[in-house]
């Protein structure tokens, strides 16, 4: 059987909850959501989205569930904030290890008269305070990052940097696609304009999930990306502008949603607080054991706060030869290359390379991992 060490991409395997969740929607319920009469089956697709809507309110920090709308994925919600709220000649920030979720937008945005000014992060992917507090003392409309690393899991100090935003009344727009249901976040208390997730990483749901949790006054200055059948506000031929509706327009993936919302109970009941100590364990073994190799790179600081997302390079071996080799021979599933993520891989210097990424999950076990590290060992020594 495989052993599965690329949850960064998407977790593997999910809980069986989730997928009795969408299996028993497709199969029990399948009605549309706000698009029917009041059945039984309307109702029960009505409780469904609410009650997921209510506990991923609560599980990110807010006092009112509309503040949550669902999207497909966090690329979805990152372009539904980046360009519903920036306009030519705004001065937008971010960091020089995002994802291309993040660069693409603005880079497009650029082209039509945004500033982006990107700042600089160390070597191992953490952005410093003090660079944050220099640029914020020239105008800036926003603040847009990623809290954790995709490539070497530097995990950003997100307390610190939300408060000079605060201080300095700039909104923040958050990526959390690395640390959403790893990493608690309080969108209230650290005053996060918008907290974009996806459902399918650390908050185990399914793939086609995501959403944005709003600050009320945020969203008011947003303009929706779609417009269309939002099944409210219908006698209107004009955009609702009241949350949710402002930013769902279009069917909603009711079966995903069933699976996130069983996605967010499992980890109601699990605790975040236990399963990132248990991920962060497997990865200190997956470093500790690699540590053992000559020439083996290791990017990322062990010492500072991370995610379980490791990138590394072998000497003389190409990474998508070393990433061939476990899955052919050792039946490892990895992913090499450059993430979706060249600003950060510059900022790491490992671009054009890129690096091979390995990231544990909560369903790996130590012997697991033990056993990958070995086989890379090996790998190095052309064994």
């Amino acid at each position: 059987m495989a052993i599965y060490l690329n949850n960064a991409a998407t977790s593997y395997p999910k809980p069986i909850a989730v997928a009795k969740a969408v299996s028993n929607f497709m199969t029990g319920g399948g009605a549309n959501f706000s698009r029917g009469t009041a059945s039984g089956r309307d109702l029960k697709t009505m409780d469904i989205v609410l009650t997921c809507r209510e506990k991923t309110a609560r599980f990110f920090g807010a006092h009112d569930s509309a503040r949550v709308t669902f999207t497909s994925n966090i690329t979805e919600s990152l372009n539904i904030v980046l360009k519903g709220f920036l306009k030519p000649g705004m001065r937008v920030l971010t960091s020089s290890m995002e994802h291309n979720s993040v660069m693409r937008p603005l880079r497009s945005l650029e082209a039509e008269g945004l500033s982006v000014e990107t700042l600089r992060c160390d070597a191992q992917g953490y952005l410093a305070a003090d660079t944050l507090r220099e640029a914020l003392a020239e105008r800036a409309d926003l603040f847009v990052f990623s809290h954790g690393s995709n490539v070497c899991g530097s995990l950003q100090d997100l307390e610190a940097l939300a408060g000079l935003c605060a201080e300095a009344n700039v909104p923040l727009a958050l990526d959390s696609a690395q640390t959403a249901g790893r990493v608690d976040i309080d969108v209230e208390r650290m005053k996060i304009a918008a907290l974009c997730f996806t459902g399918h990483k650390g908050l185990l749901g399914p793939q086609g999930t995501g959403g944005i949790v709003w600050d009320e006054e945020f969203a008011a200055r947003c303009k929706p990306l779609i417009e269309g059948g939002t099944g409210s506000f219908s006698h209107e031929e004009t955009q609702p502008s009241a949350l949710p509706d402002k930013f769902e327009s279009g069917t909603l993936n009711l079966p995903g949603i069933a699976g996130l919302l069983a996605g967010i109970e499992y980890l109601g009941k699990r605790g975040t607080r236990t399963i990132f100590e248990r991920e962060a364990e497997l990865d200190a073994l997956l470093r500790e054991t690699l540590s053992r190799g000559k020439g083996i790179i290791q990017y990322g600081d062990s010492s500072r706060p991370r995610v379980p997302v490791l990138a590394i390079n072998l000497p003389n071996i190409d990474n998508a030869t070393a990433a061939d080799i476990l899955s052919t021979r050792y039946e490892a599933e990895t992913r090499p290359g450059i993430h979706c993520a060249p600003i950060a891989h510059r900022t790491l210097g490992t671009f054009p390379v890129g690096a091979l990424r390995l990231s544990p999950g909560l369903f790996n076990t130590k012997e697991e991992i033990e056993f990958v590290a070995e086989a890379i060992l090996k790998i190095e020594a052309g064994s």
